[in-house]
């Protein structure tokens, strides 16, 4: 059979056999019409999910911070913000009293040409849009300490705002169990001494730190935590409005209002959409990170290491394809810790080694977990294979030979398991 891997801008096709090869994709929902997306977001936004209507929550004299996701997520900000402007200004609020925060966490800022192609020229050029910066210690204000005892800095621009606004949309994640709500604010808008908190090996090795879950998920749990220290901080306004989307990037569901009642709405629908299950682990995952923008570099790319494992055997192969157009990346220090250790094993007792704390030793401590448990292989156009090599990943100029002389070297009776969206899929054993 030919399969389609989602890789960079495009398609990466390969020829597998019929007979023992899985194909896992999510569920195919049919999205909004484009022309009819703005009549129904502003719907969800006069309708929403145990709330009052945004446009009756706001005055002219309010200050508005609306929080949107940074290019590595693949949300079309530019459609889903024009209606959620609008209900703004109905209700009188002015466009100077309006912020658009982009919630970085702890990726790089992005460049005044991509905060443009994200929010739109029109918007762009009338509204404030504005990097958040980890690193900058003034730009955050104290809010609180959770119950598990991390002390949380949130951006002062969304703390001081008399109304906040998360946009943001809904899929399983790696370790968070899924994205939007709460994570908007906390990593999205947060400190970096918050964020190496909130991702200290303690919660990442949390059994219940993984897709698809988030109450009962520690980690997910002090991550609501805090969030709810950051918008308990004055009388103001809270408002959520996350949405989902299908392959083609059309949105398929809108979930708007309280924080955890939309939420969990949400959660609920993507996780019937994009989690299936199988019966038994397989020989060999064929994954993708989902194509670009989340395949941009190989610290994203864990994901897709993550969503693979879920299904592959004990001591079984992954095979990622992931275009890595922005290498390691450079910023960050997630190429630096891969240095300091050249097995799996030496990797997590760096990480779980007493007070220590590195910018991106999360994704470490995952990756290790992962090849602790299989070989990963890597196609990347954007990685030399010395570079590949260096990550303790087997690299790879053809996916579908890998998987071939894979195929010979563990037998007949060998099974392949295909998530040609990645971790836009997460499936779990039964």
């Amino acid at each position: 059979m030919e399969i389609q891997l989602a890789y960079g801008s495009t398609r990466l096709p390969i020829q597998l056999p019929d007979e023992r090869t899985t194909v896992i994709a999510p569920k195919y929902v049919r999205g909004i019409a484009r022309e009819k997306e703005f009549d129904a977001l502003r719907h969800a936004l006069r309708n929403p999910i145990e709330s009052p209507p945004l446009r009756e929550c706001v005055n002219e004299n309010d200050t508005v911070a609306i929080v949107i996701c940074d290019i590595t997520r693949a949300i079309p900000t530019a459609r889903i913000l024009p209606p959620l402007l609008q209900e703004l200004s109905d209700a009188g609020v002015r466009e100077s009293h309006v912020v658009i925060l982009n919630a970085t966490g702890t990726h790089r800022v992005n460049t005044n040409d991509e905060l443009r192609a994200m929010v739109g020229d029109e918007i762009f050029a009338r509204y404030r849009v504005e990097n958040h910066e980890c690193h900058d210690a003034d730009a955050h204000t104290f809010v609180g300490t959770t119950r598990g005892g991390r002390r949380v800095r949130v951006n002062a621009r969304v703390v001081n705002a008399s109304v906040r606004i998360l946009t943001g949309f809904i899929e399983p994640h790696f370790f968070a169990g899924f994205s939007g709500g709460p994570k908007m604010l906390v990593p999205g808008l947060a400190s970096l001494d918050t964020v190496m908190q909130m991702h200290d090996a303690q919660l990442i090795g949390e059994a219940n730190a993984r897709w698809g879950i988030t109450h009962g998920n520690p980690l997910w749990e002090e991550l609501r935590d805090a969030a709810e220290l950051a918008m308990r901080t004055r009388d103001a306004v809270n408002f959520n409005y996350n949405i989902t989307l299908n392959r083609d990037l059309d949105i398929t569901g809108i979930f708007c209002g309280d924080l955890d009642a939309s939420h969990d709405a949400g959660c609920a629908f993507a996780r019937e959409v994009a989690m299936q299950r199988v019966a038994e682990p397989f020989d060999i995952v064929v994954t993708t990170n989902s194509g670009y923008p989340l395949d941009l570099n190989l610290y994203q790319t864990v994901k897709g290491m993550s969503a693979a494992a879920q299904v592959v055997k004990p001591n079984g192969e992954i095979v990622v394809a992931s275009e890595c157009r922005e290498g390691f990346p450079a910023h960050g220090k997630y190429r630096a810790l891969l240095s300091k250790g050249s097995t799996p094993d030496e990797w997590l007792h760096m990480v779980q080694a007493k007070n220590f704390s590195e910018h991106d030793q999360w994704q470490i401590q995952v990756q290790a977990q992962i090849q602790k448990k299989a070989r990963v292989h890597l196609y990347a156009d954007g990685l030399r294979d010395d570079e590949i090599r260096a990550a303790q990943i087997l690299p790879t100029r053809n996916v579908e030979r890998t998987v071939r002389e894979l195929l010979r070297k563990r037998g007949q009776r060998a099974r392949i398991c295909v998530l040609p969206e990645g971790p836009q899929t997460i499936p779990y054993l039964a």
